[in-house]
């Protein structure tokens, strides 16, 4: 028996064997309603309203160029270019359904997030401050964020 596994062993070399045959088949998902750009190092890329039902929508687009999204252009992204919209096409940029896709310097998505979270933060203490004025010495009243999970010990 250990003979056959060693000249099994010697027959077939590491280099020879793969993964492959181990590996599962992949599982069939629906697709996503959206292509995916390829990435690109140091931006982010999302998918913007431009128009909604066949109705143009102005307000959300220059609202979103102002903080720092810029359109991008379909010369840029050759993979997506079977995906536009035909009428997009003329436009040069990546339009599929109303939305077009938008690219943002990583630095700024950081500066985002860092505002929103000193947001959250001042709103948080003022909710605090405002509980802890209602504390009474008699009760005192606790501000503890922190949660566990605990599981049933059945009795």
């Amino acid at each position: 028996m250990a003979e056959n596994r060693i000249r099994e062993a010697r027959s077939t070399s590491r280099s020879t064997q793969t993964r492959e045959a181990s590996t599962r088949k992949k599982q069939w998902a629906p697709a996503n309603l959206l292509p995916e750009p390829t990435p690109q190092e140091g931006v982010k890329f999302r998918w913007i309203r431009k128009s909604m039902m066949g109705t143009t929508d102005p307000t959300n687009f220059s609202r979103k160029s102002r903080e720092g999204w810029e359109p991008c252009r379909l010369d840029d992204h050759p993979e997506l270019a079977l995906d536009v919209d035909n009428e997009a096409r003329a436009s040069g940029m990546v339009e599929i359904g109303g939305l077009i896709l938008c690219r943002i310097p990583d630095e700024i998505v950081d500066q985002r997030n860092a505002y929103y979270s000193r947001k959250a933060g001042s709103a948080m203490e003022a909710v605090d401050n405002s509980l802890m004025r209602e504390n009474d010495p008699r009760m005192p009243l606790f501000k503890d964020r922190k949660s566990q999970v605990s599981f049933g010990h059945g009795s």
